[in-house]
Order: structure tokens, then sequence, then C-alpha cells
């Protein structure tokens, strides 16, 4: 594979290659809860909070994951104990996202002597990803799946119909807190391959190619996963034959697919 002429060694390759596609199957899943819980101004707010996590691990010399991390779960946190009280829902989680990046980039900005790339985390650096990132990205990719999987029938129900889930002895606020951390490990570990921009639309495209031809939740979260690592495999192509930013480009292919599938399902219901 070349790129403006140049060979690219295979291990380059296959390593960008599986961080893509890790992060494109665990959001792919994580995206269909997003939709079903119309949490999508949530998923902003949380990604958004990813630039005040890499401020916060650059300023006290913390790896990059747990800075995204501490910050993503806190301003989650703050969020949710907040939702309805002085606001309506919506326009605190409006204000919340956009305030988050504004103050990400500013407390970016305020490092002294420190080199930060920051277009790199806004958009993503996935061609910089090392052995050790790849280690981290399928960590946390294992762990959201995993907390999918464990908590997967609870969740759905709670997601789907708070009202049965009660009368199921369900908790919707546990399973929710749940979703956000699995939610939030995602973002954490994305943030290298797709940036804080673009997080949230890994997230909710691929699911909303596979709501298309979905019957089932399970049949959902499983098209999405493959739709997603779709996207990230002809993203990178794409990238790589026009040298093109990666990031933007598996989101690109993505909303490809999600053109596609809409078009497939407008002439199949002729």
């Amino acid at each position: 594979m070349t790129m403006r002429g140049t060979t690219m060694p295979d291990e380059f390759v296959l390593r960008v290659a599986l961080a893509a596609v890790g992060i494109a199957v665990a959001a792919g899943p994580l995206g269909c809860f997003v939709l079903w819980r119309r949490m999508v101004y949530f998923g902003d707010t949380i990604s958004h909070a990813a630039l005040l996590g890499v401020a916060l691990a650059l300023a006290v010399d913390l790896p990059v994951f747990l800075g995204v991390l501490v910050a993503a779960l806190g301003v989650a946190a703050v969020v949710l104990a907040a939702a309805g009280r002085l606001h309506h829902p919506d326009t605190l989680l409006g204000v919340s996202a956009h305030a988050a990046l504004a103050l990400g980039l500013v407390a970016v900005s305020l490092l002294n002597g420190v080199r930060v790339d920051l277009m790199g985390y806004l958009v993503g650096d996935i061609l910089a990803v090392t052995r050790g990132d790849l280690a981290v990205i399928w960590g946390g990719v294992a762990a959201s799946l995993g907390l999918l999987i464990w908590r997967w029938p609870g969740l759905l129900m709670a997601s789907l119909d708070r009202e049965l889930a009660l009368a199921h002895g369900r908790n919707p606020a546990r399973e929710g807190l749940l979703f956000t951390l699995a939610l939030a490990v995602l973002v954490a570990v994305a943030i290298k391959v797709v940036g804080a921009l673009l997080i949230t639309a890994l997230l909710i495209i691929p699911a909303a190619t596979a709501r298309l031809g979905s019957g089932t939740p399970e049949r959902m979260a499983v098209l999405a996963a493959l739709t997603g690592a779709m996207a990230a495999l002809a993203g990178l192509a794409g990238s790589f034959r026009f040298d093109t930013p990666t990031g933007p480009s598996i989101v690109v292919a993505a909303l490809a697919l999600l053109l596609l599938a809409s078009l497939v399902r407008g002439v199949v219901r002729r």
C-alpha cells in the first residue's frame, strides 16, 4: 500500500488497520444504544470533554488515556446530576458539549512549555499509533464490549422501555451509569484514531446504517459493528490512496455506506 508513491511497511499498515477496526467494532454497538436512548448530544458532550482530559494529562504528566477517561467521566457525572434541575436536558447537553470543547481548547493553549498537536487530538492521528497505543486501544475496546455483553439484557430493557425495566426489577439509573462508563472508555481510546470532533460520528453513522436492515436489537448491534469495520478499512484505503486525513476519511466512508444503504432500502420498498 502506498501514500504518494511511498511503500508502506506491512507491519505499519496492519497496526493502523487494527487500531481503526478495533474502535469501529466497539463504536457500532455503543452507537446503537446512543440512538435507542436518544443521547446523541450526550455522546457529543463526552467526546468533546476528551480535550479537557488531554490538557489534564499533559498538565500533570499522566497518560492521555487516563486524563481523557477522568475528564469524560467527570463531565458526564456533572451533566447527569444536573439534568432536568436547572434546564431542559437537551439545552444542558447542548451547552455542555460545546462548552467542554471550548474549555479544552483554552486549557490546552494555557499549557506552558508543552508542545501539543492540537489537530491530531481534534481529528485524530491514527498514523502515529504505536504498539503500546494499540494495546491500550484493544484493551479499551475489550472493556467496553465486555461491559455491553455483560449487561446486555438490563441495558437493552432500560434503553428501550424504562417502565418495563422497572417492572422487571432492573435499575435504569445503574444501567445508564454502566453505559456511560463504557462510552467514556471508548472515547478515551478513540481520540487518537478519529479525534474529539469525530468520535460521535463513528458512534452514530454505522448504527444508523445498521438500523435500516435490522429486525432485532442484537442484529442491529452486530451489523453496526460490521458496518463500522467496513468504513474503517475503506476510509484507511482512501486515505492512503488520496493522501487525505485518516479520521475524516473513515467518517466519510461511513457516510457513503449510510447513503448506499438508504438508497437500497428505498428501492426495495418500491
